[in-house]
Formats: structure tokens, C-alpha cells, sequence
């Protein structure tokens, strides 16, 4: 294996797919209607890292797509994305994402929730042209999958009895799911045998937990300007992710009692300094990293059974820079 490839590396190997798919994602947010082809413009053009629809079009070319219907699932895979998040910033009163006023904040929430219910409608549209039932079974089972771990998480707010295996299934399902649909539904496009598209499946759901747990650990360590949003926001919304609940639990007693109660009553922020100081001292930060280093490892070696290759190296590599945005 050639040796481990930067983001820029990766992005220009992809890049003439990318334009591709990035044409079709404006062609299909293109509405009569205003207000969604405003709104739509502005979600989609908001400087997101397009991860997932990358991320499809490198499983498609290290599995040796000979068609152009990856174009269309990884712009199916952004719309289902960019959905989501125009809902999950309503349900969490979010103003700020990508270093960016959100949609809500500039548009209203029922603007935000209507265009989202849009982009939703637009994906499943676009599905019914890949005229495959397995593509159509797979994304929406996937669409569901995150629409419950949306709720799931809205029901752990403010609970500090959140266990960790409580944690790891809603950050599977309203994350990580949605990066193994991209990557299984790869090895089904190209139609791959079952030990394949199970392998694709396990590197796409172990890289979305890994990017998941980095993304809450950025949380309390990034700065603003990093990370595109309000440092302490989940802590500000009483979110109980992995570094705090660790923190909790093997804080000492003041401490402990401290992040119990600001999960409670969403009120941390006005203690960040000494929460912070307890996530340091108790190594929560350390904990987090490592279960992340142990979810991209395991992203990596399930591409033990596909092909040498220059975009298999670029599925290594975002395995690795999913991690080492914390190094």
C-alpha cells in the first residue's frame, strides 16, 4: 500500500466525478417554487465536505463501476444528507453550521422543515430511475433507520442515564448508517458477491462511527472557527455524548454531580471551564479518541478483501483523516 493519502490528495483522484455529481445535485434541487429553489440553493451550495457522495463514488471506482449510476446514488446519498440536517437544526434551534447562519436562522423553521420534506421527496424520485429494488429496499430502510435515531436522541436530551450502548446506537443510526448505505450500495451497483458488499457495509458503518465520535469530541476541543459552530453546543442542549457521559462517570463526586446536572438542565455551558477540566482529568477525551482509532481500524481492515488500488488507498485515507482531525 502506497503511503496514507491527504484530503487533497483524494479530493482531486475524485474530482471528475465529483463535477458530475455536483451537476446533478444542482440540476435536481431546481424547483418552480421560490422559496425551495432559494432555500435548496442555499443548504447545498453551504460549503459541506459532500463526505457521503465522495465516499460513494471512491467504493463505486475501487469496485470498478463501468456505468455512470454512482453519479446518481451519491447525489441521492447528499440529498438524504442535506435533509436531515435542515430537520435536525429546527429540532435543535441551531444558528449556526459550517461556520454558517442556518437554514432556520435565515428562513424560518417551517421554510427549513417543508424544503427538507423536498429534498426527501427529490431523493426518492431520483431512486425510482436507478430502477433497482434492492437500491430502493436498502435507502429507504436506511432513511427510516435515521429518522429514528433522530427521535432517539431527542428522547436522550436531558437524560443523564444514558448508557454508552444507548450512545453508540443513535450515533449508528443517525450517522453511521447512512455512510454504510453509501458504501454497500457501491457493491451493489456494481454487483458484487455477498462477502464483498458485507465488507463495504461493515467500512461504511465503522468510518461513519469513527467520524461520529471525532465530531463529539470536536465538540469540547475545536474552536469555533474549526469547527463551524459554537463550541459546548451539544452540552448547551443537554446532549449526552460520549466525552461527557465518561466524564460523569468517572469523574469524582463534584464533578460528577456537575455534568449530571447540566445534562439535566441544559445549563453547562455556564460551567464549561470545570466540566472541561473534568473530561481532561478523567482522560474522557483520550477514551473517545481511542474507541474512535478502534472504529477506523476496523473501517480499514474490512477492505482487506477488495482489489489494490489508487481509490482504495483514498478509502484508507479518509479512514485515517477521520481520526486524525484530533491527533
Amino acid at each position: 500500500m502506497t503511503k496514507t493519502m491527504n484530503i487533497e490528495d483524494i479530493k482531486q483522484l475524485a474530482s471528475p466525478d465529483m463535477q458530475h455529481v455536483n451537476q446533478l445535485i444542482q440540476t435536481q434541487v431546481e424547483s418552480d417554487v421560490a422559496l425551495i429553489q432559494q432555500l435548496g440553493f442555499y443548504i447545498v451550495n453551504s460549503g459541506g465536505k459532500r463526505l457521503r457522495p465522495l465516499l460513494c463514488v471512491l467504493a463505486a471506482r475501487a469496485l470498478n463501476i463501468q456505468s455512470q449510476q454512482h453519479h446518481h446514488l451519491a447525489a441521492i446519498i447528499e440529498f438524504i444528507h442535506t435533509a436531515t440536517l435542515l430537520h435536525d437544526d429546527v429540532v435543535d434551534e441551531s444558528l449556526l453550521r459550517r461556520g454558517r447562519e442556518t437554514a432556520n436562522a435565515l428562513f424560518g423553521n417551517q421554510a427549513s422543515v417543508l424544503v427538507g420534506d423536498f429534498l426527501y421527496s427529490r431523493a426518492f424520485q431520483m431512486m425510482v430511475d436507478l430502477d433497482s429494488m434492492k437500491v430502493m429496499q436498502i435507502l429507504s430502510d436506511a432513511t427510516n433507520r435515521i429518522a429514528q435515531g433522530e427521535v432517539m436522541q431527542l428522547m436522550n436530551v436531558n437524560d443523564p442515564n444514558t448508557t454508552e450502548a444507548s450512545y453508540f446506537d443513535v450515533i449508528y443510526s443517525k450517522t453511521a448508517r447512512l455512510f454504510e448505505a453509501a458504501t454497500q450500495l457501491a457493491a451493489v451497483l456494481t454487483k458484487q458477491d455477498e462477502a464483498v458488499e458485507i465488507a463495504m457495509q461493515n467500512y461504511g458503518k465503522h468510518l461513519g462511527t469513527a467520524f461520529q465520535l471525532v465530531d463529539d469530541i470536536l465538540d469540547y476541543t475545536a474552536d469555533a472557527d474549526e469547527m463551524g459552530k459554537n463550541v459546548g453546543d451539544d452540552l448547551a442542549e443537554g446532549k449526552p455524548t460520549l466525552p461527557l457521559l465518561h466524564a460523569m462517570w468517572n469523574g469524582d463526586q463534584a464533578a460528577s454531580l456537575l455534568i449530571k446536572s447540566a445534562i439535566k438542565e441544559g445549563n453547562g455551558l455556564a460551567h464549561l471551564d470545570t466540566i472541561l477540566t473534568a473530561m481532561h482529568q478523567s482522560g474522557s477525551i483520550e477514551y473517545t479518541q481511542q474507541k474512535a482509532l478502534d472504529e477506523a481500524q476496523k473501517a480499514i481492515a474490512a477492505l482487506s478483501i477488495i482489489p489494490e488500488s489508487q481509490y482504495k488507498d483514498a478509502l484508507i485515507g479518509l479512514a485515517h483523516l477521520s481520526v486524525d482531525r484530533v491527533a
